[in-house]
């Protein structure tokens, strides 16, 4: 037994076993996670693992033959055992996507979360490949069915065979994995093999499957027994083989979630069902305690051989309890192309954890599906949903999104719609205790709601603030400028932070080249109050080497741009960049502080724990307890709120980019 147990001990003991369920815990006091196991053992890496992307061609050939050989085949030879093969492998995929949607949402909002830590970008890396196993289930289903004469041919239906796959898997599976699950908690095979799965103390539902290559191929293993029993005993159906993977699918996806579902209904209806059937949070305790809960499915041989944590029902009624975080800051953003489901958080988080760029190829593949999500969600969109959850300073941030796309924001008919759902959003937050929302992306558009200045009028008592963030969008800017420019020009839609860019520049004495007439008139006069208006010019010339761009900014124009012009966004969306010899910055952003947690997700287009400034503003205000609002014309303190930044640990993205 102390063989067993002794990496854990000294796992333990080197990390501090003190962190508790329902408490953050300090970010040094949890294991530190690796990439793969600590001492890489024999068949640590899956066979394609060259192919990267491409690792779905070794399963072509066995797509391409079945389909020939079921097209070509009499409608009474047809085998439909070996047709379902690849639609089940699909639907396998959509089953796990599923379940971590699911997760990612409940653990957002907080209610019965089980573990109050977070993940983060290392975590999603190594378990970024949770579909290597299905490959390697579609290969070895493939060869049975084409190698094995009683695996030919199957019966939709057979009772026997049910039967007999629900007898074996809790006589003999349980069982033997049980000690399988044992054994690799001895510090030989968990130093080289399982020590990479509890990488992850908090888990997600494709935790589950994240193993190395031979660790997964004693796991089918075990799971054939039942499969290969009916198949030796001809008593195998279609229903019985995809039954029996598919409950191990539902099992292990809802055992890693980080949120409790299972009612105390059930276990009062049928008290025996806690030998039968574990929770999220009695697997959970494995995941931190890793002595305790050995167990499959079933936690029967946990009770029989005393490896139950005792604080196992404890956990089940704290995580019943948890209700839904109350956010301090709440970011309210919206959906931007169609693509852009599969960007969130709650979407693919191997996209989700990389900047949003053109659609890959595989998101266009599902074009179908991304084709009814748009349409589903144009309908029927009437609600915000959260999508992040971040954590600062003991500060709760949270992030929702508006169900409307960028496309929607430019048709007239829908501004109502959209200003509803916005105003419906704030009122929910100031309900929820926020302190202060800030308007992402055009949520705060002039011609929307006058960057949210609508709202207060349309809500005279409101107390939640509403920032807008333009003063640290215009403060990014201008930190982002090179000391010695001298002439700088503005191109595409003027707003807010452009004409406060536009005031402060030639007041510092920087030369700003204003394309259009109206907006240089506006700037003139303001100008004139302080005797600065030589410094503005009218000129449609690009010559300047220094760029501020906004929205809007046609492919014509931004083609003009001289070659080795800086081109620094004030908008929410960054340029095309078509120009290959210039130089882009990113949208006003800034890169976090460490202790920013629960950073799993780019936003949209920018780098990996990197915020916009927008964003960052919100969190200012609480932090700095400046109750005020930044909506409409209002225009909070710029260096201010740039000193602010500096002082709570941001970063301003363009030192990182030089």
């Amino acid at each position: 037994m102390e063989a067993i147990r002794s990496l854990e001990l000294i796992f333990l003991y080197k990390y501090n076993r003190s962190f508790k369920v329902h408490s953050t815990p300090k970010p040094s006091s949890l294991p530190q996670t690796s990439s793969m196991a600590a001492t890489p053992g024999f068949l640590t890496d899956w066979p394609w693992k060259p192919l990267g992307s491409f690792k779905y061609v070794v399963l072509a050939p066995w797509v391409v033959k079945s389909t020939y050989d079921s097209v070509t085949s009499d409608a009474k030879d047809i085998d439909y055992g070996l047709l379902a093969v690849f639609p089940f492998l699909l639907l396998r995929m959509l089953n796990n996507q599923f379940w971590i949607s699911l997760s990612r949402y409940k653990t957002a909002k907080g209610k019965n979360r089980i573990v109050d830590k977070t993940i983060e970008f290392e975590q999603v890396d190594r378990e970024r490949d949770w579909d290597d196993q299905i490959i390697f289930n579609g290969l070895l289903y493939y060869i049975g069915i084409y190698y094995l004469d009683n695996a030919k041919h199957l019966p939709l239906w057979r009772l026997d065979g049910v039967i007999i796959v629900t007898l074996l898997h809790m006589g003999v599976v349980e069982f033997l994995y049980y000690w399988l699950h044992r054994a690799l908690h001895h510090h030989y095979l968990y130093n080289r093999y399982h020590s990479h799965h509890h990488s992850s103390i908090v888990t997600e539902p494709i935790t589950s499957v994240i193993h190395p290559f031979g660790e997964h191929i004693a796991y089918f293993t075990l799971f054939a027994i039942p499969l290969l029993t009916m198949t030796l005993t001809k008593t195998g159906s279609i229903v019985a083989f995809a039954g029996y993977v598919t409950y191990i699918d539902v099992m292990n996806n809802m055992g890693h979630c980080n949120f409790e579902l299972i009612p105390k209904i059930a276990f009062s209806i049928f008290p025996p069902l806690k030998y039968l059937m574990y929770t999220p949070s009695y697997h959970s305790l494995h995941h931190t305690q890793f002595r305790t809960n050995y167990s499959l499915f079933m936690p029967f041989y946990d009770y029989v051989y005393g490896t139950l944590d005792k604080s196992t029902d404890t956990l089940y009624e704290k995580s019943l309890e948890q209700k839904d975080e109350s956010p301090d800051v709440v970011h309210i953003t919206h959906l931007t192309t169609p693509e852009s489901i599969y960007h969130m958080r709650l979407g693919f988080a191997s996209v989700a954890s990389k900047p949003y760029t053109s659609p890959k190829w595989y998101l266009r593949v599902l074009w179908p599906f991304t084709m009814m999500s748009m349409i589903l969600t144009w309908f029927y969109g009437k609600t915000t949903f959260v999508i992040e959850r971040n954590v600062f300073k003991n500060m709760r941030i949270q992030t929702w999104a508006i169900p409307k796309y960028k496309i929607q924001y430019f048709m007239e008919w829908q501004r109502e719609t959209i200003n509803g759902l916005i105003e419906n959003a704030i009122l929910e937050a100031e309900s929820k205790g926020a302190k202060v929302v800030t308007l992402g992306l055009f949520n705060q558009a002039e011609e929307l709601n006058m960057s949210g200045e609508l709202f207060i009028r349309r809500n005279p008592k409101l107390k939640v603030k509403l920032v807008d963030g333009s003063s640290l969008a215009v403060a990014v800017v201008l930190n982002s400028i090179p000391k010695r420019t001298t002439r700088v020009a503005f191109k595409g839609n003027f707003n807010k932070v452009a004409y406060s860019l536009a005031l402060a520049l030639c007041r510092k004495g920087i030369q700003v080249a204003i394309s259009r007439h109206g907006d240089y008139q506006k700037l003139k006069s303001e100008l004139e109050l302080s005797g600065d208006q030589e410094k503005l010019i009218i000129s449609r010339i690009s010559s300047e080497n220094v760029w501020l761009v906004g929205d809007g900014l046609s492919k014509e124009k931004e083609l003009k741009a001289p070659k080795g012009t800086l081109i620094i966004p004030y908008s929410h969306f960054p340029p095309n960049n078509l120009q290959k010899d210039c130089i882009y910055y990113p949208t006003p952003a800034m890169l976090t502080p460490k202790h920013l947690e629960n950073v799993d997700s780019c936003e949209n287009w920018l780098p990996r724990r990197v915020m916009s400034a927008w964003r960052i503003a919100g969190v200012l205000h609480v932090l700095e307890g400046w109750n005020v609002d930044e909506c409409g014309n209002e225009m909070f303190n710029i260096d201010k709120i740039w000193q602010a930044s500096l002082l709570h640990g941001f970063t301003p993205v363009t030192k990182s980019f030089n």
